[in-house]
């Protein structure tokens, strides 16, 4: 358990919730029933055992911060307790209301033991891959999996690294669970439905792509959007993202419409393959902006690459 301070609180709150959930209870010493909750919440800070972190906010000490929490939830009273969680305030709840609902509460975002297991292997896969040890890699990322399956950026990674390697019958395998989230036209997955449009460039090329014959045919005929199409997803299936982007731009920019804006779809699908993930630090930042005490919003760093991607397609479609 901490004391938060205007002086430790983004440190001790904002950028500590990045790795493990944080419980700030706001109260006071004249509240009576601030004194009962009190040692409910340190005695579940213990039998948790580390999966969240307690931290203790006086309002009379630091109005600051928890008039801004106040006004954020719409809360007039305490104690009160927020959930931060990657950076940011989550949920929370009023009163001192009894320790089975607080358990309740907490198990909607304290990680299970199991997750805690698979995000150690999921950060471990990411050391490994940086120093160009990919199988020992792609085994951590299965294990993660494994032991956690609803954990999209494991199974998202685990995915990726197999098409990578050229492994596709286990990449489908490992992509069958969330295909259907991939397909999903009304609340569709950006990211899966990336990975289903990799892997199914990927089964075309495995079924028999001749480049060099694509290639000729569009020689012969710079509108034979089909073969120019097979080309992109035989350079996909291979990760040559760019040249594949390059062959759909110039199907794009001829025919926007044509086959239903399949070339439009498969750009954007490699775009989003290229996109990495926001880092949690920086996640943390964009946070702030909430909670004016912490500091300002700022902007995440862009790939050039991708930039300048995304303003080809800009510019071809408008």
């Amino acid at each position: 358990m901490i004391d938060i301070t205007l002086q430790n609180f983004e440190a001790e709150l904002i950028q500590a919730s990045l790795n493990t959930p944080v419980l700030l209870d706001i109260w006071a010493p004249w509240c009576g029933p601030c004194r009962t909750l009190g040692p409910i919440l340190e005695k579940l800070e213990t039998a948790y055992a580390g999966r969240f972190k307690l931290a203790k906010l006086n309002a009379d000490e630091v109005p600051e911060i928890s008039s801004q929490l106040s006004q954020m939830f719409g809360v007039r009273s305490i104690p009160f307790c927020v959930m931060f969680s990657g950076g940011q305030p989550v949920d929370g709840f009023v009163g001192a209301i009894p320790e089975a609902q607080i358990r309740e509460f907490l198990d909607k975002h304290v990680p299970t033991g199991e997750m805690l297991e698979a995000e150690e292997d999921l950060a471990a896969a990411e050391d490994l891959a940086a120093s160009g040890d990919l199988e020992a890699a792609l085994d951590k990322l299965a294990a993660a999996v494994e032991t956690d399956p609803a954990n999209e950026t494991a199974r998202f990674d685990y995915v990726k690294a197999l098409l990578e390697m050229r492994l596709l019958p286990e990449a489908q395998a490992a992509f069958a669970p969330v295909a259907a989230q991939a397909a999903d036209t009304i609340t569709p997955h950006a990211r899966f439905a990336a990975l289903g449009a990799w892997l199914v460039a990927s089964e075309r090329a495995a079924a028999g792509l001749d480049g060099a014959a694509l290639q000729a045919a569009i020689a012969t005929n710079k509108r034979d959007f089909d073969s120019r199409f097979a080309l992109a997803q035989g350079l996909m299936a291979i990760g040559r993202f760019t040249e594949a982007m390059d062959e759909l731009l110039e199907i794009i920019m001829r025919d926007k419409a044509w086959n239903g804006e399949a070339a439009r779809k498969l750009y954007v699908a490699i775009l989003e393959l290229l996109t990495k993930p926001v880092p949690k630090a920086q996640a943390a930042e964009a946070a702030k902006g909430k909670v004016e005490v912490a500091g300002k919003a700022v902007v995440p760093q862009s790939d050039p690459v991708i930039d300048q991607y995304r303003r080809k397609l800009s510019m071809a479609l408008f």
